[in-house]
């Protein structure tokens, strides 16, 4: 009898396991660094994937057959919007998708380059703030059983974000005031920028799509030389020929890689959010610190 009885209770457990698995919502983040607040926000109420994995650049992705399936089967889609997705519109019409969207930069200042929106606007904490809790209320409509944990959530992962942002200032504060410019591949630390105090210089504009031009690199490398700029940066998604070759011909110092829209794998040196933050301002500080 006593046998029975386990026997039963593996059964029940085989049979509920499964279940919860499978009454977790599945959410399409478009790249990694959105898919990292929704785990963050989501826990184990969440199945997360994404469309653009660690160290791809989502600014020149092609989706696939099977993205268009993935998001057929989603029950809610992250996305950043400001013109960064300029892909998704064809790939939903693919899909076929009744899924509700979640714009996570929704209710936030975008900054302008020329006429268009600039939108790396997770690269300031205090907007990261913002994609989460609009990550936060998406959940939360998405799957109202499970709101107080989407919650309690949020709320835990914002105090660390709010830690995050204290530390970046701590070591902002630093760097000599004089010394805090530096280049990088391309235009996607302009909200860095602003909440910062450090200025970043680009040959390429907000868009890895864009290239280059003599002109654009000619004037840059009299800027480093003018102004004494003392530190080029690469990118993890970008190429890091011209950045070498600024370095070569200016004597600035190639300071490292910053991450800029992606994250990287596990083994890398930012799998997080927090992480690819805390590796950035210490390549920063390192490079630019007396």
């Amino acid at each position: 009898m006593r046998r029975f009885r386990l026997g039963l209770i593996f059964v029940v457990l085989a049979i509920a396991l499964p279940a919860r698995a499978q009454d977790r919502l599945n959410v399409i983040a478009s790249f990694s660094i959105l898919g990292d607040f929704v785990q963050n926000v989501g826990g184990d109420r969440v199945r997360v994937s994404t469309l653009v994995g660690p160290d791809g650049d989502v600014h020149v992705y092609a989706p696939t057959p099977s993205d268009a399936r993935r998001i057929a089967d989603s029950r809610l889609l992250v996305i950043n919007g400001l013109g960064l997705e300029g892909w998704l519109p064809r790939l939903l019409h693919a899909s076929g998708s009744k899924a509700p969207i979640v714009t996570a930069t929704e209710g936030l200042a975008p900054l302008k380059v020329g006429s268009d929106a600039d939108p790396h606007a997770w690269q300031s904490v205090p907007n990261a703030k913002i994609y989460v809790t609009n990550i936060r209320d998406a959940l939360v409509a998405a799957d109202p059983g499970d709101a107080g944990v989407f919650r309690s959530r949020a709320d835990i992962y914002l105090a660390k974000l709010d830690a995050l942002d204290r530390e970046v200032r701590e070591e902002i504060a630093r760097i000599p005031s004089s010394r805090r410019k530096v280049i990088s591949t391309h235009d996607a630390f302009g909200y860095f920028a602003s909440a910062y105090g450090i200025e970043f210089i680009a040959p390429i504009g907000v868009s890895t799509e864009s290239e280059a031009s003599a002109r654009d690199i000619a004037g840059i490398i009299t800027q480093i030389k003018t102004e004494k700029i003392p530190a080029v940066f690469l990118e993890n998604i970008s190429d890091p020929r011209l950045i070498r070759r600024i370095s070569a011909e200016t004597g600035a110092r190639v300071g490292g890689t910053l991450y800029s829209d992606s994250l990287t794998g596990e083994k890398g040196d930012a799998p997080t959010y927090i992480d690819m933050v805390r590796h950035n301002i210490k390549a920063l500080t390192s490079a630019l610190a007396e």
